[in-house]
């Protein structure tokens, strides 16, 4: 294969022979191309015809070949800035698909492999697809006659992602193809590496084939040798967000205002590069999942929060950096047919890449004395050595004071003095020329200004070039001279020019086209010269985005009163808030604590409304999102486990676009949680089944409530349906929680937002909120009453058995054990070890004699009338509540001081978790019974 270079790029940016035609089916305009014999590009052929079909959307043109333009401005909906991406993908056919996606980011000159071992919702690529948010999706055309699975989910979700779809030929995913992309592309060191990490992931190398055949051929774009950023990026790497919980917790866009920076994102970003912009919201939406990663950068944040001159310093040396990225890209980028405007853009890039080369030494400065191992990496990269010879090869050409300049003249007149004299003797005489034209424009803008008595601004725009500014008060008593022409008005301004400004203008433009001529053959060496040192240049780049990301971390910790995580294999949290609306409430926030474990895994929270469910429940999602990403948290303290999934089911919206009622929607994405959910998940689920009828409402949310049980996932289940929290409160894992609220004073509400134990006792808070709101007083007074007699009638015919007292008592031996475990696997000292045991063994006693008491109750109440128990049915249940031994403190006692003098552990042979079976049939018969009640 040819080398993709300048010279040897042998395709036509002409579309001769190319003939665009357009059909209608179903009411959309799909777009075709119809392939003449004649045609000189042969990239789109898929047998018989052309095909370049682009998703139709809304005021879309129809065109022949598919648009290279981004089909959104300014951000997109997940708050991407405007890149232009493209993305191929491609998969197996089977039970367990594996999926192939290969990214180039055309404006960074990054290019990402993935191959992922998806599930058959193809969830984990969809995920992918969102966090790149491609400007086009390559697909294999085969895929769409007739479509598959992964074709038919990626177009339902072209909306969303914001993409575009195009489909291409078999013949260009070729894993030979890919391999030698990979040889002539990639960095010289990376070769080998990048290679060994694709081994065996042949749709990944096929994609890439195909994206950058869609480069060459389509976008009329080539890459130099050795000039691409290659990586392979493993799926298992990250926290997998869907782009549901994305939006419902609002980790990189405002729910309510799109432009609003309250959203997670917004906070943390305090970065001052464009490349720690990006860098974070990549993090954001897949945060990583290594815990040795995740403790390399809490160290690095940890030296910058702490040392405040090195902080201070590095704000200082980051400030003034450019879009290194972009730069290096557009240095090696190579156009098909070199035009005024790339020449212009090279010089331009040119000088960019000396600032950007020049502001490398105050970062390593900055960075003296460092001890993380991150930070140690990031100034080593920034050593004088590194970029040392590409500083001489631009000081060689390169004025020493160049810089550059934001001011359209400014620019101009850097780019015309770039090169240094006396390298070409003609573009010196043409220099010259370019300044006696510059001095003769002004000159004549000056004799105006005397010889009509004005006070006259020159100004200079590129498109119009020097035009005169005058105030509209200079023309009060008097017209304005026949002389001026082009007279344009602006807010009490007269914009103007004269015929012979525009000739003079008209001779700088030249001269400066020829400066600009005589000086390409230079930089174009010059360029060609660095081009041999790009990898470095990315690597330092790399350097720059996370030394942004954590410093921005670093504003934003010391500004909060935010501590290190911990990373461990329990959940918890104290003192816990909730990052946006601690940011953007006046009041002080009200902080929470958070513990989960296997055994306190799903939590139901109950709660009047406006009590702090949702903010509650967000809270501990968002905290672990920033945990994962690298950041301290709001809390006084926390340790939090690695979360693999994160789920999230809060939004009550009708989505009227999608003509979807709120219950329907919230069970497609409740389905969704449920076919993807494991005990490496979190999920949040606020106000399921309130969609639907109360009953209705009531049966699914007990029965998804058993399956997310089921999950072993830690999942915070905030619900107005009270009994939910009754009927799963003696299953093992479940913990029931509430928000308080002050209902003293019958006509206050005062909403306490400290989480309690156990689920709301307040009876008919909604009755007495609508007393304060405040519905009429015969309504509000009407409605108790008829509460009252519903709850009543409720009473009479509930009745519990002996095998709640008995599910009790296996629930706390199980969390006995827990604890016990925990206590192993703790760093305590020998005194406070014992003190703990000794109050963990006390407060068991007093539960387990509490439920021996219950249960005696409960069992001489039921013999004594006569009536049958609800455990009557379950014969095994029965046996075992009449035939247990009563309860034995001192065996328990006996049991923890063996361990304390023996160093042995409590054995847990005999604490076998209740069969699950047993234990769905026993909810389900509680729920019968309460569902009899409404």
């Amino acid at each position: 294969m040819a080398p993709l270079s300048r010279a040897s790029t042998p395709y036509s940016t002409g579309t001769t022979g190319y003939r665009a035609s357009t059909t209608t089916r179903n009411g959309n305009r799909i777009s075709t191309s119809n392939q003449l014999a004649s045609t000189s590009n042969p990239f789109y052929t898929t047998g018989e015809y052309a095909t370049a079909a682009s998703r139709p959307r809304p005021g879309a043109r129809s065109v022949g070949r598919p648009s290279t333009a981004r089909p959104r401005t300014g951000v997109s909906t997940l708050g991407i800035e405007n890149q232009e991406i493209v993305c191929a993908v491609s998969e197996s056919r089977g039970i367990s698909p594996t999926v192939g996606l290969a990214f180039i980011n055309l404006d960074t000159a990054e290019a990402v492999l993935s191959q992922i071992c998806d599930s058959q919702t193809y969830v984990r690529t969809i995920h992918k697809l969102t966090v790149f948010n491609p400007t086009n999706i390559l697909i294999v055309s085969s895929a769409s006659q007739p479509k598959s699975k992964l074709f038919s989910i990626i177009e339902d979700s072209l909306d969303d992602i914001g993409s575009n779809m195009t489909l291409l030929d078999r013949r260009y995913w070729a894993e030979t193809t890919g391999i030698e992309y990979i040889q002539q592309l990639a960095f010289t060191e990376d070769v080998e590496s990048i290679k060994t990490a694709v081994s065996g992931n042949y749709y990944a190398v096929c994609c890439f084939a195909a994206v950058l055949k869609y480069v060459e051929l389509g976008m009329s774009k080539t890459f130099p040798m050795r000039s691409l950023r290659i990586k392979y990026e493993p799926s298992e790497g990250s926290m997998m967000i869907d782009l549901s919980t994305m939006h419902s917790l609002e980790l990189v866009q405002n729910l309510h205002d799109a432009k609003s920076k309250d959203c997670l994102f917004g906070l943390l970003n305090e970065t001052l590069t464009p490349m720690g912009s990006r860098l974070l919201r990549s993090n954001v939406l897949q945060p990583l999942t290594s815990p040795e990663t995740l403790n390399t950068r809490y160290e690095a944040l940890e030296e910058l929060s702490t040392k405040e001159e090195m902080f201070f310093a590095v704000r200082q040396a980051l400030k003034p950096f450019l879009d290194a990225d972009k730069i290096l890209t557009q240095l090696i980028l190579v156009p098909v047919q070199t035009t005024l405007i790339d020449i212009e853009q090279a010089i331009n890039n040119v000088i960019m890449l000396k600032q950007f080369v020049d502001l490398i030494k105050p970062v390593f400065e900055a960075l003296v004395g460092v001890r993380s191992p991150m930070l140690e990496e990031i100034r080593r990269l920034c050593a004088t050595e590194n970029t040392e010879l590409i500083q001489e090869l631009i000081n060689e050409v390169i004025n020493e004071d160049t810089t550059y300049a934001k001011q359209p003249l400014d620019l101009r007149n850097q780019r015309t003095y770039a090169v240094k004299s006396g390298v070409n003797g003609l573009l010196d005489v043409a220099r010259q020329t370019y300044n006696e034209a510059m001095q003769d424009a002004f000159q004549h803008m000056d004799n105006l200004a005397e010889e009509h008595s004005m006070a006259i601004q020159k100004k200079y725009e590129h498109g119009r070039q020097f035009y005169f500014r005058i105030k509209e008060e200079e023309l009060a008593s008097r017209d304005l001279p026949a002389i001026f022409i082009n007279v344009v008005r602006k807010k009490g301004w007269i914009e103007c020019q004269t015929l012979d400004l525009a000739k003079r203008s008209q001779k700088t433009v030249d001269s400066h086209t020829e400066v600009l001529n005589m000086s390409d053959k230079t930089v174009q060496q010059l360029i060609g010269s660095v081009r041999e040192h790009m990898s470095v240049l990315f690597k330092i780049c790399e350097g720059i985005a996370m030394l942004d990301m954590l410093a921005s971390f670093a504003q934003v910790v010391t500004s909060q009163d935010y501590v290190r995580p911990l990373i461990s294999e329990t959940l918890a949290i104290k003192g816990g808030r909730h990052p946006i609306r601690e940011k953007i409430h006046n009041t002080k926030f009200i902080p929470n604590d958070v513990y989960a474990t296997q055994q306190t895994r799903f939590q139901i929270i109950t709660g009047c409304n406006m009590s702090g469910k949702s903010t509650y429940i967000r809270s501990v999602a968002l905290v672990s999102v920033m945990a994962q990403v690298g950041c301290f948290v709001p809390a006084q303290y926390a340790a939090l486990p690695i979360i693999r999934q994160l789920f999230a089911r809060v939004s009550m919206d009708d989505n009227i676009e999608a003509n979807v009622s709120t219950f329907a929607a919230e069970m497609r994405e409740t389905a969704f949680i449920l076919r993807n959910i494991d005990r490496h998940s979190m999920a949040i689920i606020d106000e399921l089944g309130r969609g639907t009828s109360t009953r209705d409402g009531l049966a699914i949310a007990i029965s998804i409530a058993e399956a997310l049980v089921r999950s072993r996932a830690l999942v915070w289940f905030a619900t107005h349906f009270r009994d939910l929290a009754k009927i799963l409160s003696e299953r093992n894992g479940v913990v029931n929680l509430h928000l308080a609220v002050d209902m003293s004073e019958k006509s206050k509400m005062e909403m306490l937002y400290r989480i309690a134990s156990g689920a709301e006792k307040e009876e008919h808070y909604g009755l007495k909120l609508a007393r304060v709101v405040p519905l009429p007083p015969d309504v509000v007074e009407h409605a108790e009453h008829v509460a009252l007699t519903l709850e009543q009638q409720a009473r009479e015919k509930k009745a519990q058995g002996p095998a709640i007292v008995q599910a009790r008592r296996r629930k706390l031996m199980l969390n006995l054990k827990e604890h016990l475990g925990q206590a192993k696997d703790s760093k305590m000292d020998t005194e406070t070890l014992r003190q703990w045991l000794r109050e963990l063994q006390a407060e068991f006693v007093k539960q387990m004699l509490a439920l021996d008491e219950e249960g005696g109750d409960r069992h001489g109440s039921v013999a004594g009338t006569g009536e049958k128990s609800i455990v009557d049915d379950d014969q095994h249940a029965d046996m075992d509540v009449e035939n247990r031994r009563p309860f034995n403190p001192e065996l328990v006692d006996r049991e923890l001081e063996q361990y304390l003098q023996e160093q042995t552990w409590l054995s847990s042979d005999g604490i076998q978790q209740e069969d699950a079976d047993v234990q769905v049939a026993r909810s389900r018969e509680q729920s019968e019974e309460m569902l009899m009640d409404y």
